[in-house]
């Protein structure tokens, strides 16, 4: 008997302690719900935007043309290596394949086209190919006049800028101007237009003109003076911004001990053509092609 009740309070107590635990897990979980729902969401962050950088290069990246030099190797198929130029249509002639037309398209572009077809042809299993410009002749600017090495240089990726081409023509002249002259060819249409280089070096990047194929920078003359008589060393000197007779004079290393500021005189040529002598004081502003002449003082 006594045996039976101590089994029954251990059955009560045990049944007791399963409802406590059970009636705390609910309490927990309703907890951790309410503190769930309470707590803030985060959103997952937004992806970065591609990059402008790279984007700006793929539209820069070198294209093949008319006339351009090309080596082609397929790894693995030493056989199958070429060197070749792109014809007028823009194509060459590629062992297996034939013609392929590979104008307009980058190299990778290109080595893309050549494997497809060795492939669809079932030439090759699996062809890797390599494309490689060896000569641009179809994307160059010419650069002519006054720059220290003129020729027609080719545009890449890394030139394709006003400046950029100056740069590769080793710079502009001493004799060369600050204005340079641009001529383009867009849609059959020729157009020039003039660039201020100060402009650009100051900071107005807007001046700094995208290049195409085909274009011409032309670095004229640079206004000249010149000055002769009773002056230390006479000849020709460039004409800077709002320069002045005794600039000019000071240039040319200043007046001789028979030279006189008195005796001045500037040859000037008018729009149309004629020639007229003006008497010039020190102050006095010259202009392109003014020649300077001093007189010998008489006492």
């Amino acid at each position: 008997m006594n045996t039976s009740i101590h089994s029954g309070f251990a059955r009560a107590a045990a049944a007791a302690c399963t409802l406590l635990l059970f009636a705390a897990g609910v309490q927990a979980a309703d907890k951790v719900a309410k503190i769930t729902a309470v707590a803030p969401t985060h959103a997952a962050p937004a992806p970065l935007p591609p990059s402008n950088a790279s984007a700006a290069l793929d539209d820069r990246a070198e294209t093949l043309g008319p006339g351009d030099q090309v080596r082609i190797t397929v790894f693995r198929n030493p056989d199958l290596a070429t060197d070749t130029r792109l014809s007028e249509k823009g194509s060459i002639m590629f062992p297996l394949i034939g013609e392929v037309r590979l104008q307009g398209l980058t190299p990778a572009q290109a080595g893309k086209t050549i494997a497809d077809k060795l492939r669809s042809g079932k030439f090759v299993v699996n062809p890797e190919v390599t494309v490689a410009a060896m000569q641009t002749n179809s994307r160059q600017v010419s650069v002519l006049g006054n720059v220290n090495k003129p020729g027609r240089y080719p545009l890449d990726a890394a030139t394709g800028k006003v400046t950029d081409l100056l740069a590769l023509a080793g710079g502009i002249s001493p004799t060369g101007s600050d204005t340079i002259t641009l001529v383009t060819n867009r849609n059959g249409q020729s157009q020039t237009q003039e660039i201020d280089l100060p402009a650009i070096v100051a900071g107005d990047a807007g001046k700094n003109l995208e290049l195409h194929p085909g274009d011409t920078i032309y670095v004229g003359r640079a206004p000249m003076v010149y000055i002769y008589g009773e002056v230390q060393k006479a000849g020709a000197y460039r004409v800077e911004k709002n320069m002045t007779v005794m600039q000019v004079l000071a240039m040319g290393g200043g007046l001789t001990p028979r030279g006189t500021q008195r005796g001045i005189r500037i040859e000037r040529k008018g729009d149309d053509g004629s020639t007229r002598r003006l008497n010039a004081n020190l102050t006095d502003p010259v202009r392109s092609d003014d020649v300077i002449y001093v007189q010998e003082s008489l006492f």
